[in-house]
């Protein structure tokens, strides 16, 4: 792993696969570190012949950590945020696109298949959005398009999200454990050893409470994204769970509804959470979309060149 130059900060970065392949790019969501992005799903990925980028969002794992307005100002935007008040936030999910942009240049990367989770897929749509020439295809995990019409987080989930995080780690670690089996999905619920090694070995590389806040206060003030999606031209996978308490279905079926020509696949009994069991289902959506976007644009560069398609 290493740290580039990208947007005015230092984003820690990690990549695996052939370096002149097609690039994956992949967006984590709230509070979640590159690792997150679990190495079978990396590896799986790779192996289908790509070249896997996954990276901290600033405030994030090992990417630049933001100012500081201070911990009771954070829980006061944040609470405001939740409940549509009005929030002039410490940056934005626009910002965060352009990180992720500006990663790409430092990368040389000119075009991606575009990967994102919950909050990632928002960036990932923004990016979409607003720098179309630069994604090849567009594929939103657990996410939604941000239409305020729309449910929101269980009663549960939302006090959770709104507790104070722990400073200390170790109560992190529990905290964390118990989120993830409320988000999980009854469908796919982590297994205890495996939900204590993904979360220990987080908080062990980086546990910023603040910059959860800070995070959270972006998504909860960034607009509705349903007009500017439905000019979004990539082609564009939603992947979705059924028993989502986090980001309830709605979000993902409205975002797909709003995309021209996208497809909506739907996990029965998948929660907020990417459980060990449904790696090779998500890896085989998401590479064979990857892959076919490749075809596709490689027949409009021939047909436009006069060749056979």
């Amino acid at each position: 792993m290493t740290g580039v130059q990208a947007n005015g900060i230092t984003i820690e970065y990690e990549e695996m696969g052939l370096p002149d392949s097609p690039v994956i790019l992949l967006i984590m969501g709230l509070g979640m570190q590159l690792i997150a992005w679990p190495e079978s799903f990396c590896e799986g990925l790779a192996a289908r012949g790509v070249r896997v980028v996954r990276f901290d969002n600033r405030d994030a794992g090992l990417s630049s950590r933001m100012p500081s307005v201070g911990s009771l100002a954070t829980k006061v935007m944040m609470a405001r945020a939740l409940f549509g008040l009005p929030v002039r936030p410490p940056y934005t999910l626009d910002d965060m696109a352009r990180d992720t942009v500006g990663l790409m240049d430092a990368l040389g990367i000119g075009q991606a298949h575009v990967v994102g989770a919950s909050m990632g897929g928002m960036i990932a749509q923004i990016i979409a959005i607003e720098h179309p020439e630069r994604v090849k295809s567009l594929t939103s995990i657990m996410s939604t398009s941000g239409d305020r019409a729309l449910p929101g987080p269980k009663g549960k989930v939302r006090r959770a999200l709104l507790r104070p995080r722990p400073r200390d780690k170790a109560m992190a670690v529990r905290r964390y454990m118990e989120m993830f089996r409320l988000i999980g999905g009854a469908g796919y619920p982590p297994t205890v050893d495996e939900l204590r090694a993904r979360v220990e070995r987080a908080v062990r590389r980086s546990y910023r409470p603040d910059g959860f806040g800070r995070q959270m206060i972006a998504i909860q003030t960034a607009p509705s994204r349903v007009l500017k999606l439905r000019g979004v031209r990539a082609p564009t996978l939603v992947l979705h769970g059924s028993h989502d308490p986090l980001v309830p279905l709605a979000g993902g079926e409205d975002t797909a509804a709003n995309i021209p020509g996208a497809r909506l696949r739907i996990v029965p009994g998948m929660g907020h959470f990417l459980p060990e069991a449904l790696i090779p289902l998500l890896v085989d959506e998401i590479a064979r979309h990857c892959l076919d976007a490749e075809d596709a644009g490689r027949s409009k560069l021939r047909r436009a060149a006069g060749g056979p398609p």
